[in-house]
Order: structure tokens, then C-alpha cells, then sequence
């Protein structure tokens, strides 16, 4: 199980190579919600997103033990591939990134720009398939996405960073899609403040990790979800982010109007390039304040939100353009 110290020492190993992101808000948005709401921007982090922390974190491990790979490879549907790109140039390794052929364009052209060679498979379980396989060949260390250890404890360094920003937080709320964000912040978060209540949110049309909770065991999608929340769409959380992920104090599922308002809202509100997949979280902070006032909460809280990242396709934002939700100003009134 990953601790604070695991994350600590992350801190250090990764502290050449990443930026520490900046903590922004709306006053606005804080007027209409009646809460303190913290954005940490790591859409403004080196390739666009808190991926970049797991993959140099992964590789400075592997330089320390001098145990560095002549190959990487890596399965991804965007974020993970240009961080594990990025990071391979910084270490001088060679990366292959298996990806299913939805991949984002932007992002695909980002991780060719970084140096990797693409491979695209016609669905995500046949690209986890192959970079197994790849995995498996000489000199060749495969960085997953979100299942390891090493991962969870570099994207741990987002919130340990956000809560060192930002004082006397009593909410920590992320995104899930394989749960290495999510795992590494309730860590984060139990060793910052012992009442801190942590929540995640997911996709509604990618519920594998709702699912999972539900049933107390790991349940894998069978086909690939469509949602604009295109960095949550994993067929299923991890071993390792599981178990982590067991302990957060609440879990909401987002359907597709929600994910598409909350994106138009935060980037008129913040001025930032915000992903789908972080924008939703804040339906998730909605429900849990509305739900709150009937725990004896105090009545203003201090939340902060982990934007996981900016990288946003062209067809990702005609459609969430689509329909102008700016008509509907945020309120807890929006809770569900």
C-alpha cells in the first residue's frame, strides 16, 4: 500500500522535471455556490496534465535503482501516452505507446512530437493486449497507466502540492478513470488532515470504478464507453488503485449534460483549457455540499478540485459547444 512517505519521496525525485502548478478560483463562482472553491491547474503542467508526475516518477525510480530499461511502452488513451513520451526523452529511453484508435488527435500528435512511436489498436482491450505482449520482450519495461505503485505515489504529489498551496481544506475532490489520481490523493489527504473528506467522480457511460465500490470487487466494462470524459474511459480500475480508492468518503457518477456544462462553466469562469474529465468533478463537489448541509457540515466550506488536465480534441469541443449551457448559472440547486 502507497504512503505519505512514498509520495514525499516522489515529491523530491520528481521536483527537476515538473512544475508546481498554480491554485486559482471565482470569486463568482464562490458568490453563486456559497462555498470557497480551489482549482489546482495541472492543466498547466508540463504536456498538459497530472500524468506528467506519475511517468517521471516511475522512470527517476528505475534511474536510482540504475535499473533503467534500452525500451519503454506504455498503453494509453492520451494524457499517460505524452507523459510517458515526455519522460522517456527527459531519461533518454526509447518509448512505444499502444493506444485504441479513438485516441484523441491532439494528443496522438503530441506524443509523436515528444519522440514515441504510436501504435493504435481498434479497441482499448486490444492495445492493453499488445503492450502486454511488448512487455514482455527483452530490455522493455512497460509504465502502466494508473496500476502500480510508482504511479499512484508521483500523481499523489498533485494534492500533497495543493494542499501545501491552500490551508484548512475540508473537501479533496478528483476524477477517476483507472484511479491512480484518485488513490494517490485520499493518501495525500488522511495524512494532511485526518476529517478531510475526499470524493471522486466518473462518468456515468464509464461506471467501471461506481461498479467496483458497489460490489466490492473489480468490474470491467465490456465495450468501449463513448463519453466526452475521454481520460476516465478505462475498462476498469486497477489492483493497486482499488484498494485505495475503497476508503473515499463519497463517489458520484456524471451523465454526458453535466460533463459538457461544467466544462463550458469552468473555462468561461477560470480563463483555463479545461479537460471534460476534470470540468464533471465539479458536479460531484455540487452533490456533496448539497448532501452535506444534512451531515452538520460547516455551512462554508473550502474545496479543492484537482484539474487533472487541458488537452482537449477539436470534436471534443464542437460538442461540447453544441448546446450554450452558460444560460444556467451554477447553484447547489443543481445537485442530484
Amino acid at each position: 500500500m502507497v504512503t505519505i512517505d512514498d509520495i514525499k519521496q516522489a515529491q523530491s525525485l520528481i521536483r527537476p522535471f515538473i512544475k508546481q502548478t498554480p491554485v486559482v478560483s471565482s470569486s463568482l463562482l464562490n458568490s453563486w455556490l456559497g462555498h470557497e472553491i480551489f482549482f489546482k491547474a495541472e492543466c498547466l503542467q508540463t504536456t498538459g496534465a497530472f500524468k506528467l508526475r506519475g511517468a517521471c516518477h516511475f522512470l527517476a525510480q528505475l534511474k536510482k535503482q540504475k535499473q533503467l530499461p534500452k525500451r519503454i511502452v506504455a498503453n494509453s488513451s492520451g494524457n499517460h501516452a505524452q507523459a510517458v513520451a515526455y519522460a522517456g526523452r527527459l531519461f533518454k529511453v526509447p518509448v512505444e505507446i499502444f493506444s485504441a484508435a479513438n485516441i484523441s488527435p491532439i494528443k496522438a500528435a503530441a506524443t509523436q512530437y515528444y519522440g514515441a512511436k504510436l501504435s493504435t489498436f481498434e479497441t482499448r482491450v486490444m492495445a492493453d493486449e499488445a503492450v502486454q505482449r511488448a512487455s514482455q520482450e527483452q530490455d522493455t519495461v512497460w509504465i502502466p497507466p494508473f496500476n502500480h505503485p510508482y504511479i499512484i505515489a508521483g500523481q499523489g504529489t498533485a494534492a500533497l502540492e495543493a494542499l501545501k498551496q491552500c490551508e484548512d481544506i475540508d473537501m479533496l475532490a478528483t476524477p477517476c478513470g483507472g484511479g491512480g489520481l484518485l488513490s494517490g490523493s485520499i493518501v495525500a489527504a488522511r495524512a494532511s488532515k485526518r476529517d478531510l473528506r475526499v470524493i471522486g467522480a466518473e462518468p456515468l457511460a464509464a461506471n467501471d470504478a461506481a461498479q467496483s465500490l458497489r460490489q466490492g470487487s473489480i468490474v470491467s466494462l465490456k465495450s468501449t464507453p463513448t463519453t466526452l470524459a475521454d481520460g476516465a474511459a478505462t475498462p476498469s480500475i486497477g489492483e493497486h488503485t482499488f484498494e485505495i480508492i475503497k476508503q473515499v468518503n463519497a463517489f458520484y457518477e456524471v451523465n454526458e449534460t453535466d460533463i459538457a456544462y461544467w466544462t463550458q462553466w469552468l473555462q468561461h469562469l477560470l480563463k483555463l483549457h479545461i479537460e471534460p474529465t476534470c470540468a464533471m468533478t465539479m458536479q460531484a463537489v455540487v452533490n456533496e455540499l448539497a448532501a452535506s448541509k444534512n451531515r452538520g457540515q460547516p455551512e462554508k466550506q473550502r474545496v479543492m478540485v484537482i484539474i487533472s488536465g487541458g488537452n482537449i480534441s477539436q470534436q471534443s469541443m464542437h460538442t461540447i459547444w453544441q448546446s450554450d449551457h452558460l444560460s444556467t448559472v451554477p447553484s447547489l440547486e443543481l445537485a442530484k
